[in-house]
């Protein structure tokens, strides 16, 4: 039996056509952290693929650990192929927390956190640096290579906060990168000090 719409086959005998999309996850790139001041993804550049071969890209992050205690994890973005991380970016932030002591929680929106047409990096998460502190989450951009539209972009972060207010934070972040250029590359570093450890896992959704 075939399923058909419009006229186009989409199933027959139970076996997906082919030339529909199935929305898979291609991992296109692995950069790993070491004493790493940056983590950098750029277009073309050691098997990265960040131009129209899909038109949604997603950043998974493991265990982010940072060398300095209660700093931010940060993005910024390029559009000459990681000569300049300076993206002008407009974001809105917000998160929710809840203290290992049971002593407080809140849901809260951060204007300290977001961007109003900046070039700064755009803060994604805070984490402790104890042993066992790390952050992990993911970050997507959508049709980065578009030159008509400006890039839309989201993140959710998991981690806890540092030695001095143990908490389980959750926070989100979403906004756009305000050009028409395309964005060809996207850079990842901590606030203040390197990224001691962590896996970042770039992946290409279509296809």
């Amino acid at each position: 039996m075939a399923v058909i719409s419009n006229g186009t086959t989409l199933i027959d005998n139970g076996i997906l056509d082919a030339a529909i999309p199935t929305g898979k996850m291609t991992l296109i790139k692995t950069l790993t952290a070491s004493s790493s001041s940056t983590l950098s993804f750029v277009d073309g550049t050691s098997d990265v693929v960040l131009d129209d071969t899909y038109d949604e890209y997603v950043f998974k992050f493991y265990d982010m650990h940072p060398e300095n205690d209660t700093v931010n994890l940060q993005i910024n973005a390029s559009t000459d192929g990681g000569s300049n991380y300076n993206a002008t970016k407009t974001t809105t932030f917000f998160l929710a927390y809840h203290t290992e002591s049971n002593s407080a929680t809140a849901l809260a929106y951060y204007t300290s956190r977001d961007l109003a047409q900046s070039t700064s990096a755009q803060q994604i998460v805070t984490i402790g640096n104890a042993n066992d502190d790390s952050a992990s989450g993911t970050l997507t951009i959508y049709n980065p290579s578009s030159t008509t539209f400006v890039k839309h972009f989201m993140s959710r972060q998991q981690a806890p906060t540092g030695e001095a207010t143990q908490n389980c934070k959750d926070t989100y972040v979403a906004g756009y990168f305000n050009t028409t250029s395309a964005i060809n590359a996207v850079q990842f570093s901590m606030s203040s000090g390197n990224i001691d450890s962590g896996v970042i896992k770039l992946y290409g959704i279509g296809g």
